[in-house]
């Protein structure tokens, strides 16, 4: 084998590679003769093929296996040889003639492009001086989940008869749905309690029915949302008769030991434990998550090196992907709304470098550190994900073990937060107490 070198251009270098003929054929017959025992042909008996008849027979389609596995085996003897770490799939630019190279009349000539992984060396962990906000978990903050339980708990009692409903009430109905005149499927109900402001109807019904009393009947006037499931209604005015029997007001749910045991726990002490646990469970995953940016913003400013062109366009081309499917579906944020696409290319670009340029400096840390992912790691991450699909566990393993790229989709992140752990326990980390409007606020950019 043959190494020229053609060119390179920063992270991006381009090889010739030239494989004689002779050593082609030399690996065409020795696979010829491994080959030989195997073949079935009509007229001989098995293992007793003549090579020369399997050469004259099956000759070019070898050949054509033996170039695929020499290319494969030469490629990567060059990224050996020269120590490159690919930052992308090399490509492959044969220079030989097709037809010649099967026959075996020219030598393997290729041309191997390869962008590499930049040198760099990441910063010291050690040295960093970190912030994590944080907060306590008060007695007003276990009081408003408390609060929040009790509103799914609440129970109705009947109203007198005058009682005119507002919203927070339920009232208790007949009804029957008509559009052109013409009753419809799943359009009539008899004895449905409907909660005024839990916005559970057609938008526009239960708005009619405040001030209603018990015996009044009335026309709910409506209009179906163009997208309603039910595309023979999507967009179509309905007229709901109904009937009111009762009016129903509500009745908040009384926090004792018979609460708690709805939520599966002894007593009230219990629950609170519990959601304390909980409120202490989301303030510090609040607070990991905006430590980690922290940490990636830091990162961000104390590297600066050459990007391999071909990530970039790749991570571009993901979020660009996005971006376009939200802007047609007209769920592009405000700011974003506002701009124009060579504006969000132009932004975009910039996240699709800075994701590439920490992925970079995350990967050279935990390489450094000799992270590892192990086999209980992943199957505790394909079990979540499978949990994801209930009733489909199997086929989601089953996806995994088949699909290699999907498994390090689930790789990249436990890899990534293993960094972020060892960052945070070598840097310097100071806790300060803030609110939790600060705590749980929004961050701008990714």
């Amino acid at each position: 084998m043959q190494i020229k070198d053609v060119d390179t251009k920063g992270l991006s270098h381009i090889y010739e590679v030239i494989v004689p003929k002779d050593e082609l054929a030399t690996k065409l017959t020795a696979k010829i003769e491994q080959m030989k025992g195997e073949v079935r042909l009509k007229g001989f008996r098995p293992g007793k093929v003549p090579v020369s008849h399997i050469r004259k027979m099956f000759g070019k389609s070898i050949m054509s296996d033996v170039i695929t596995e020499t290319v494969t085996e030469t490629s990567q003897k060059v990224l050996e040889e020269k120590k490159l770490r690919p930052a992308v799939q090399p490509s492959i630019e044969m220079k030989s003639d097709a037809e010649k190279l099967t026959t075996g009349d020219v030598d393997l000539d290729y041309k191997l492009s390869v962008e590499i992984i930049p040198e760099f060396e990441p910063a010291d962990p050690s040295k960093l001086k970190l912030t994590r906000l944080t907060m306590d978990v008060d007695d007003k903050d276990i009081t408003e989940r408390l609060e929040k339980l009790g509103e799914g708990q609440k129970t109705y009692k009947k109203k007198a008869k005058t009682a005119k409903a507002k919203d927070g009430d339920a009232v208790l109905i007949d009804f029957t749905g008509r559009v052109d005149g013409e009753a419809f499927d799943g359009g009539a109900m008899e004895g449905h309690q409907l909660v005024l402001g839990s916005n559970s109807f057609i938008p526009g019904f239960e708005e009619q029915l405040v001030g209603v009393k018990a015996g009044d009947k009335l026309d709910v006037k409506v209009t179906f949302p163009a997208d309603y499931q039910a595309k023979d209604l999507a967009g179509k005015d309905a007229v709901f008769e109904t009937e009111v029997h009762e009016v129903q007001g509500a009745q908040d749910a009384e926090m004792n030991d018979e609460f708690a045991a709805r939520f599966g726990v002894a007593d009230m002490d219990a629950l609170k434990a519990a959601i304390s646990d909980q409120a202490k469970a989301e303030i510090d995953g609040q607070s990991r998550m905006k430590l980690k940016r922290v940490i990636l913003d830091e990162l961000d400013k104390l590297h600066d090196f050459d990007l391999p062109p071909g990530m970039v366009e790749a991570e571009f081309g993901a979020i660009w992907q996005q971006v376009q499917a939200e802007k047609e579906a007209g769920q592009l944020d405000e700011d974003d709304s506002k701009k124009t696409d060579k504006q969000l290319e132009k932004d975009y670009r910039k996240i699709a470098e800075r994701r590439v340029r920490l992925g970079l400096v995350l990967a050279e840390m935990g390489s450094k550190q000799d992270i590892q992912i192990t086999n209980e790691e992943l199957q505790a991450a394909m079990v979540r994900e499978a949990r994801n699909y209930p009733g489909q566990e199997q086929q989601v393993f089953e996806f995994y073990q088949k699909n290699p790229n999907a498994v390090a989709q689930l790789r990249a992140p436990i890899y990534e937060e293993k960094v972020v752990d060892l960052i945070i326990e070598a840097a310097e980390v100071k806790d300060k107490k803030v609110k939790r409007d600060v705590l749980f606020a929004e961050d701008e950019g990714i």
